[in-house]
């Protein structure tokens, strides 16, 4: 039995190509994302990444922290193939920090897939689809750029734009709307606000936007004006999702109980792991509620984890937003390009996550490493 041998934790800058401007909060020049690598006593590295927002779920600093500090002494010298228990132990050590724990489950799904040859997918149920539809997002603030981003992924096959909404003024929203479905006639576009409106101004605004026929509108208020979600899925046709006020499965059986939204977005980062957010989709299928495949700003190997996850999750039936390490990122960790084909993440054979690390560059942008 191969047990883990040794842990490091790198805190590090990954460069980004333009500033990105969401309802709650903007990012514009680098990120500051973990990464832990768990090796075993044959040689074998297993993966993972924690991709905090300030403004969203916590800091790098702390995800870091927990990581090197707390989860360390219960993974080292243990089986990675007793994830369940090891992340049964980290819930108990620190409250919160999902993406800390995001990345330690990661990490240990990765190893324990190469160890007995298995792709991560398999670990978690078993794959439900091969390929899973790609969103972008438009978000720039300078949507002449953004036009050129939606040019280059249409020609790559993408049918799916998500439109970053409540950022700036709304005739501002309207305009990039009505830009959209008139240059890209065959394109799914989605609407995400991100908290980004003030509740007594949300409905007649959404009422303009649903206008263009959206797929659905994302979290148009604050996280927890839940009586808001409730008046506004009710008040229009348009599907309504929540994200940001649906983290883990007692939201999830919360909110669809109180009716604040028609879809969830199923998010690793805010759940606190793959197995964290099929749960997440379980609540939400019981309750005939959709759910979307929402990311943070990652790179290609917490995409890899988030495709596993889809791949083996039936109900996040709404395509995924994984397009930051080949269309965002100035460079991304993996060494061979995050895979899509024709508008579609493809599902890894390989085993674990299924993609190679390029340890070299994550060393070259660490700012802290802890071993």
């Amino acid at each position: 039995m191969a047990i883990v041998s040794h842990m490091t934790v790198y805190l590090a800058e990954l460069k980004v190509q333009t500033p990105r401007h969401h309802g709650v909060g903007s990012v514009e020049g680098g990120i500051d994302n973990v990464f832990v690598c768990l090796r075993d006593t044959e040689g074998r590295c297993g993966w993972g990444e924690a991709s905090p927002w300030p403004v969203f779920t916590g800091t790098a600093q702390s995800a870091a922290g927990a990581l090197d500090t707390h989860f360390r002494p219960h993974v080292v010298g243990k089986d990675p193939a007793k994830v369940a228990s090891i992340m049964r132990v980290a819930n108990k050590t620190v409250a919160a920090a999902p993406e800390a724990k995001a990345a330690l489950e990661m990490a240990l799904y990765d190893l324990y897939g190469q160890q007995c040859g298995l792709p991560v997918a398999e670990l978690l149920g078993g794959r439900v689809r091969d390929e899973i539809p790609l969103s972008i997002s438009i978000a720039d603030p300078d949507f002449g750029r953004d036009t050129d981003l939606a040019k280059r992924a249409h020609s790559d096959g993408i049918r799916i734009f998500k439109v970053k909404t409540g950022f700036a003024e709304h005739v501002f929203d309207l305009m990039r709307l009505e830009s959209l479905r008139s240059d890209f006639p065959d394109v799914d576009i989605r609407v995400d606000y991100n908290q980004g409106l003030v509740a007594h101004e949300a409905l007649v605004k959404l009422r303009d936007i649903a206008n263009f026929k959206p797929t659905f509108i994302e979290q148009p208020v604050p996280a927890d004006n839940w009586r808001a979600m409730t008046a506004l899925t009710a008040a229009i046709d348009i599907p309504i999702m929540a994200d940001e006020s649906v983290f883990n499965a007692v939201d999830a059986y919360r909110a669809a109980e109180a009716k604040i939204a028609d879809l969830f977005s199923v998010k690793i980062m805010k759940s606190g792991g793959m197995r964290a957010g099929q749960d997440v989709s379980a609540v939400a299928k019981s309750a005939g509620i959709a759910c979307y495949g929402g990311d943070m700003f990652e790179s290609g190997l917490a995409h890899l984890a988030g495709t596993h996850m889809i791949a083996a999750t039936d109900n996040i039936s709404l395509g995924c937003e994984f397009y930051q390490a080949r269309y965002y990122l100035t460079e991304d960790v993996l060494e061979a390009p995050f895979a899509c084909e024709n508008g579609a993440v493809q599902v890894p054979t390989a085993s674990g996550l299924g993609g190679t690390v390029d340890e070299g560059k994550i060393r070259k942008w660490a700012s802290v490493i802890k071993e």
